[in-house]
């Protein structure tokens, strides 16, 4: 391994870390390790401090790499929470309305599934990183600000039903999909087909590109792994 240089790494980001963090940590840990003050480090893709699973972190020459790997397919496991929805579409903030959901069949769900699979359009969570005049959005909703966002498109390339749980109204899928698809925003638009709403309990990020959560480090075993995978030179990175 040649850190210095640049390599592409996966981690496993734990659940309420923002991906920021993880990075500072990955930097801090590498430059105590390699006897440096400094070190460039760089993410693949923000991960939402309430989600888990894949985040990619570059050393080195290796962040030129950034923009490459953000562009390659996604892969998401979800738990929805039908019937009730939050303004954040997630578990950060309470919930602000509740819906009837006696209607909701396994059948409904998957004929309203079926319009959120291909070349779609999605209006991205007002909890989110996207810039309003120079700000970012989730600092002006925190602020009570209204927010208007416009939509993108992206593109959703499967979007499986992995169970439904009639009694507890949960809904339990596997989505794959390109940059920039919001899974709170499809749990939020899944909720509304389903004449209903939904909000995100549990997201998981399970593949980004070839990197699966099988090749991931945790954090905490991260030091032991450096120790495992020391640095060498002369490594070429273009």
């Amino acid at each position: 391994m040649d850190y210095k240089t640049g390599e592409i790494l996966a981690f496993n980001k734990p659940l309420t870390w923002t991906s920021f963090a993880l990075v500072n940590k990955v930097r801090y840990l590498l430059c105590r390790h390699l006897e440096q003050k400094r070190l460039k480090v760089g993410h693949a893709g923000t991960l939402d401090p309430l989600a888990t699973g894949v985040l990619i972190i570059c050393t080195g020459k290796a962040t030129k790499q950034i923009d490459v790997l953000q562009a390659k397919t996604k892969e998401y496991e979800a738990t929805l929470q039908l019937g009730s929805t939050t303004p954040s579409f997630d578990l950060e903030t309470p919930v602000d309305a509740t819906y009837p959901t006696k209607h909701i069949t396994r059948e409904l769900i998957d004929t309203a599934l079926r319009q959120f699979v291909g070349r779609i359009e999605q209006v991205p969570p007002t909890y989110s990183a996207c810039k309003v005049n120079g700000h970012r959005a989730y600092d002006l909703a925190r602020k009570g600000q209204d927010v208007e966002l416009k939509p993108k498109v992206l593109v959703i390339d499967k979007l499986d039903v992995l169970d439904f749980n009639p009694e507890a109204m949960t809904l339990d899928i596997r989505v794959t999909c390109s940059k920039g698809t919001y899974i709170r925003a499809l749990a939020r638009d899944i909720g509304q087909a389903l004449s209903s709403g939904a909000h995100l309990i549990r997201l998981c990020r399970t593949r980004v590109g070839d990197y699966t959560l099988d090749d991931c480090v945790e954090i905490d075993d991260f030091p032991a792994w450096l120790t495992d995978h020391p640095q060498t030179e002369n490594k070429e990175i273009t």
